[in-house]
């Protein structure tokens, strides 16, 4: 790099006569943006439209919706009572001696209705409002990370597309430089060995080139999956390019509402609802019943009253107890753990996107700019005889390095913000 620097300093007041020599490339002109526009013609595809084809066809939202529904009816079947039960039974039939046939026979018929104590009900009843409210905000969450996935994949497709288009500007800038090479070799001011270079540098750039464009067709059949249709038409060029232009100090940090949060007190509240459920059980239930006998002899018909009461000699619910017990223990500590990983995580993803920014803006900015000048007067310099092979191919290389750069910190930018956006992501409130 030295001696490239060193020669732009010897080059630059003739780079202005070299430049009206010279006709400028295709797209020296245009920015970033623009060149990556033209790469796929047709309206651009917005990343809007994606999150909405993704919301409407994807599975994990179906599938949450489903639990919902599911939890729902749960609620319903928790809320109902436990049915009656009508016995019917016949005595005295089908014996021997006078009980033969049925002219002895006793037909019982009787309904049998459970009473349910110990507030069992209302104990089912808050577990399934708990399962439900748990479905609700898991429902969320697929809807959140729906949101990361197609922003990443929107993101990695976007970056795929505009290092396509600096593939296509490499493999042309080393056509450039293979001709002009020819040409001193021709002319007797270099030797073959710098035509030769020179190729090399092409074969190397026009692989490069078919390896992006296979990069672009597999990000893109990447997202048309997750949107369920494919789409034509560049990418958001304006939506890839934007950074904020300053990040400022951390936010606060406050995991409270956030989606993980939610869940985690969702899964105590479950919890809990499911120790008072245990507690409910360990009352035996009643069973009360009521029918009538009439016998065949004499024609009559007598009332029956019962009752029945479970004894809890080996089952008294004390084990099922326990185990509620210890879960909702269990699930206590993991909501106190999960917001000890919230706040962590934020904090390191807030970070990552204020450098991630940043990075971008610099890599995009100054020295995109400082390397593009710099490869703009090597290669003026190199057909006028100014500089040497090794430093227009170095110029050329830390200006693929830098667009590359820049390219690669955009991508992480906005990855890195939608994760941020993820971890963030408000739990639904009653009525939403």
């Amino acid at each position: 790099m030295h001696r490239l620097f060193a020669a732009l300093l010897a080059a630059t007041p003739c780079a202005s006569i070299a430049q009206a020599q010279t006709a400028p490339p295709a797209d020296a002109g245009a920015t970033q943006p623009q060149v990556a526009a033209r790469a796929i013609s047709g309206p651009a595809f917005t990343v809007d439209r994606a999150l909405e084809l993704a919301g409407v066809v994807s599975p994990a939202l179906e599938a949450a919706s489903a639990d919902v529904r599911a939890a729902e009816a749960g609620r319903r079947v928790a809320g109902l009572r436990p049915n009656p039960t009508i016995t019917v039974e016949a005595e005295n039939v089908a014996g021997s001696g006078q009980y033969r046939g049925t002219q002895s026979l006793e037909a019982t018929t009787s309904l049998a209705l459970p009473l349910e104590l110990g507030g069992k009900r209302s104990a089912r009843i808050a577990v399934a409002d708990a399962r439900t409210d748990r479905a609700t905000i898991q429902a969320a969450i697929a809807k959140a990370d729906l949101r990361l996935s197609v922003i990443r994949a929107y993101a990695e497709a976007a970056s795929a597309e505009r290092r396509l288009v600096i593939a296509r500007d490499q493999a042309l800038i080393a056509g450039e430089g293979l001709r002009a090479a020819r040409v001193r070799v021709q002319a007797g001011r270099a030797s073959p060995f710098e035509a030769e270079r020179a190729n090399v540098a092409l074969v190397n750039a026009e692989a490069a080139l078919v390896r992006e464009e296979r990069a672009v067709e597999v990000s893109r059949f990447t997202l048309s999956r997750i949107i369920g249709q494919p789409f034509a038409g560049p990418l958001d060029a304006n939506w890839f390019d934007y950074v904020p232009a300053t990040h400022g100090p951390l936010r606060p940090i406050d995991s409270t509402g956030t989606l993980m949060m939610a869940a985690a007190n969702a899964d105590f509240a479950s919890a809990d609802a499911s120790v008072r459920l245990a507690r409910s059980q360990r009352i035996p239930d009643l069973t009360l019943g009521a029918g009538a006998r009439r016998f065949e002899q004499t024609n009559d018909t007598a009332a029956i009253f019962s009752l029945s009461i479970p004894i809890p000699l080996f089952n008294n619910g004390r084990a099922a107890l326990s185990q509620a017990t210890a879960e909702r223990q269990s699930a206590d500590a993991r909501r106190r753990l999960t917001a000890i990983d919230v706040d962590r995580a934020v904090a390191w993803a807030q970070a990552e996107a204020a450098n991630a920014a940043t990075n971008a803006a610099a890599a995009s900015g100054p020295a995109l700019a400082a390397a593009e000048e710099a490869a703009r007067i090597a290669r003026i310099g190199y057909r006028e005889g100014k500089f040497g092979q090794l430093d227009l191919l170095d110029a050329e290389r830390t200006l693929a390095q830098t667009r590359a750069a820049a390219v690669d910190a955009l991508l992480s930018y906005h990855i890195a913000q939608a994760q941020l956006e993820r971890l963030t992501a408000r739990a639904p409130t009653q009525g939403e």
